[in-house]
């Protein structure tokens, strides 16, 4: 069955959290959703999460049934990798985040270094942050100058209990140490949406993007000339729509919904 909704795009870009997973958990009908999607064209999951490498998502995501490979991954530990080594060359970087964020800093070939050895810092989600990692934040922003990228800033993580801080906590603390981030990759950064158009070897006008956020997946959608369609399966609701500016091209109730052309009116 034919989708004349979504058939003139070539390439669909996927958040996760809110779109294929909550809290860990699949989301009903979102492997059948994917596998559709991948019929009608190239699938990458553009994320702003930061806590795992892309290896490990996909692993992950396989295991839960998605057929996803490392390849259709753009998480933004990756984007902040490639941006760092395209931008600056191989460098010394101390990272406040978990443990994926420095496996793909450290495969892009990045040396990861002590707080008083580093040359730039990368921080985002960690769910284990203390006034100690803090302490270290400090001592790295000072060694490094203040050179700092931040994965994203996003308020909040949504779980099956609820929403849960996200990196914009991380973030948050260090910029109130007076170190705002040099630059941000992450959704809605157009930064992000580059490295995914250029692994999808498409232009703007042959992607939808497909999220549940407003702010980063919609927005940043709209700002780098690509359509967007918003699931309401994760952080923003049909009502909460309608309080922003901008607005997507596409609603439905989940991806399984949206992949088979059932909209919201």
């Amino acid at each position: 069955m034919k989708n004349e909704a979504l058939d003139s795009y070539h390439a669909f870009f996927l958040d996760v959290d809110g779109v294929l997973v909550r809290g860990g958990e699949v989301i009903p009908g979102a492997i059948e959703g994917v596998a559709r999607l991948q019929r009608m064209g190239r699938v990458l999951l553009l994320s702003n999460n930061s806590t795992r490498s892309r290896k490990q998502v996909a692993s992950s995501l396989k295991k839960a049934g998605f057929p996803i490979e490392e390849q259709d991954i753009v998480n933004s530990a990756f984007i902040a990798s490639e941006y760092l080594r395209d931008h600056y060359g191989l460098l010394r970087v101390w990272v406040l985040g978990e443990e994926g964020l420095g496996l793909e800093i450290a495969a892009a070939g990045h040396r990861l270094v002590a707080p008083q050895e580093a040359e730039w810092i990368v921080a985002g989600m960690d769910r284990s942050l203390d006034y100690s990692k803090l302490t270290e934040a400090l001592v790295a922003l000072s060694t490094c100058g203040g050179r700092f990228l931040a994965t994203n800033t996003d308020r909040t993580f949504p779980t099956t209990d609820g929403p849960r801080p996200g990196a914009g906590a991380t973030i948050g603390a260090l910029t109130g140490m007076g170190y705002p981030p040099t630059v941000i990759v992450g959704k809605p950064a157009k930064i992000a949406f580059d490295v995914a158009l250029e692994m999808a070897g498409c232009t703007p006008s042959q992607v939808l993007m497909i999220g549940d956020r407003m702010e980063t997946d919609i927005l940043g959608a709209r700002e780098a000339g690509i359509d967007s369609a918003i699931v309401l399966t994760g952080v923003t609701q049909r009502e909460m729509i309608q309080t922003h500016a901008y607005a997507p091209r596409f609603v439905a109730d989940s991806l399984h919904a949206l992949a088979n052309g059932n909209l919201c009116g």
